[in-house]
């Protein structure tokens, strides 16, 4: 089947492959007049067999498919697509007409799956998202073509800079030669920069055994790939002199000498620590913005029926029929439909992230999610103790820390199903060890309690003390969250003759801004 036509610029030297999998034309033809407007090629596939030709012969950014087709269904086809190593990173949406279970969803994200769409498509909710992951490809294409043109400049000055020494000296990367042996004979002042060590130091040392190197494949290989091709390059982890680990983006050369004379190694090392750091934040920022946008379209949709109902209320609390108790009524339907409005609007908050850290005040965060909660707390009988010691301000993202609270809120009332007390402290910590001042946040119920060979498993992946009910992604997620604030996240269960005690504390060490509630005097509220 011949690529389909899009819309849009002319200039196809931007333009990146959308491939649309689906046995039913008419689908097909919808999902082509969805996305037309994107600037990108779309590609139809009528089965699994057709789309991995069309995969062999492109470069395809994103993959649209049925979960439903005959002979290759789509869970099939993401495991042939994720077996090829050059479609790593190519991004699968799946669409499903029918209802799927939450684990027919874990088994499609563990094969490859980066989201799902049901059937009836939302056609702003198609477009956006795979314009994101469209997008996202594009940005990934220019930064490799910007990488190969940057390594093979790297390469034509090595090969300059190998044959004058003197040169060397003044690369600012790190060059190093070594025998076969893995001896070092020359440490320029970019290795010594780089890792710590002085030259007269490490020349005649082991180089791998003074940096402690981590290698991607055995070492064997390398040097089999050494002596076959002359070359091999890969990232490799090592450690500086005081310890700091780093990635380095390394490249071996190996230069054989005149006859009767062992050959030598060159191997040329570029930090690519705060690079890899910088492109993890890129793929956080992209879906952040992925879900800003997805976002933005559900308050469009849900804010303009609200809008036409309040209006209603409006009309109906003046209406002459109405009787005293249908007036009441009207009063009592109208305020809880405020109430769904003020909660719309908090929860879509959460996923207003900005793309900069900004002054976030945990008692706030905190207050707004119990205001949230407020009517799952008061029907479960579960009251709520706040001791807000400190008002702690955190440069961070808002979203984030809403996540990692409401986690824990929402696990505590889960352990409370016959009521209990919910307590939340706030309060300054002081590090024992660095003496930074930081923060510490607690959230302790009288719930059932954990039981203690479950305590180490609380923060791995997957798993969960809810039974069917859970996840188990939320602590492994808030624990991710967290320590990216350089922050840990603990917890104690204890059990008692009257019941049980669960506390989860979270810690903030540093990028803490703080000033004591009431002078000496803290904040602490109880509520039934």
């Amino acid at each position: 089947m011949e690529p389909a036509k899009s819309h849009g610029s002319e200039d196809t030297n931007d333009r990146v492959n959308i491939l649309l999998v689906d046995d039913q034309p008419a689908k097909l033809l919808s999902y082509e007049a969805i996305l037309g407007d994107l600037d990108a090629n779309l590609i139809k596939a009528s089965s699994g067999t057709e789309a991995l030709e069309h995969l062999l012969k492109q470069d395809i950014a994103v993959v649209l498919a049925d979960v439903s087709m005959p002979g290759i269904d789509g869970f099939q086809l993401a495991d042939m697509i994720r077996e090829h190593p050059r479609f790593q990173k190519t991004a699968i949406l799946f669409i499903s007409a029918i209802h799927l279970s939450d684990i027919d969803r874990i088994k499609g994200y563990q094969r490859g799956a980066v989201d799902y769409l049901s059937v009836p498509i939302v056609p702003e909710v198609l477009r956006a998202k795979v314009g994101v992951f469209a997008e996202l490809h594009r940005s990934r294409r220019a930064l490799e073509a910007l990488n190969r043109n940057l390594e093979q400049r790297v390469s034509d000055r090595t090969e300059e800079l190998r044959e004058r020494a003197d040169l060397l000296d003044l690369a600012s990367e790190a060059i190093m030669v070594r025998d076969m042996n893995g001896v070092v004979l020359f440490w320029n002042s970019g290795a010594e920069a780089l890792y710590g060590w002085t030259r007269e130091e490490v020349i005649g040392q082991d180089l791998h055994t003074i940096l402690s190197t981590r290698f991607p494949i055995p070492v064997s290989d390398i040097e089999s790939s050494l002596l076959k091709t002359g070359r091999w390059e890969g990232n490799l982890v090592q450690f500086t002199r005081d310890g700091r680990e780093v990635t380095v983006a390394c490249r071996k050369a190996l230069r054989n000498e005149r006859a009767g004379a062992p050959g030598v190694i060159l191997e040329i090392s570029r930090d690519m620590t705060d690079r890899l750091r910088a492109e993890d934040a890129l793929r956080n920022a992209e879906k952040l913005a992925a879900m800003g946008r997805v976002a933005g379209i559900i308050a469009h949709e849900i804010n303009n029926p609200l809008e036409a109902i309040l209006n209603i209320f409006h009309l109906l609390r003046g209406h002459v029929a109405l009787n005293e108790e249908a007036a009441d009524y009207t009063r009592l339907a109208e305020q809880e439909l405020l109430r769904v409005v003020h909660i719309v609007k908090h929860t879509l908050s959460f996923y207003r992230e900005s793309q900069q850290p900004v002054a976030v005040s945990i008692t706030e965060v905190l207050d707004n999610i119990l205001e949230l909660q407020s009517r799952t707390l008061h029907l479960q009988g579960i009251s709520i103790e706040r001791r807000f010691l400190t008002d702690a301000t955190i440069q961070g993202f808002p979203g984030e820390l809403r996540q990692v609270f409401m986690n824990l809120i929402v696990n505590a009332t889960h352990a409370m199903p016959d009521g209990g007390r919910l307590r939340i402290t706030v309060r300054r910590r002081v590090d024992p060890k660095t003496h930074l001042r930081g923060m510490a946040v607690s959230v302790c119920d009288t719930g059932t309690g954990i039981k203690r060979e479950h305590i180490r498993q609380l923060f791995e992946p997957f798993f969960s003390t809810k039974s069917a009910k859970g996840t188990g992604l939320g602590l492994w997620v808030s624990k991710g969250i967290v320590q990216k604030y350089d922050g840990a996240i603990e917890c104690r269960s204890i059990s008692y003759q009257d019941g049980n005690a669960t506390c989860f504390r979270v810690v903030f060490p540093r990028h803490i801004s703080m000033r004591q509630i009431h002078s000496d005097a803290a904040y602490s509220a109880q509520e039934s």
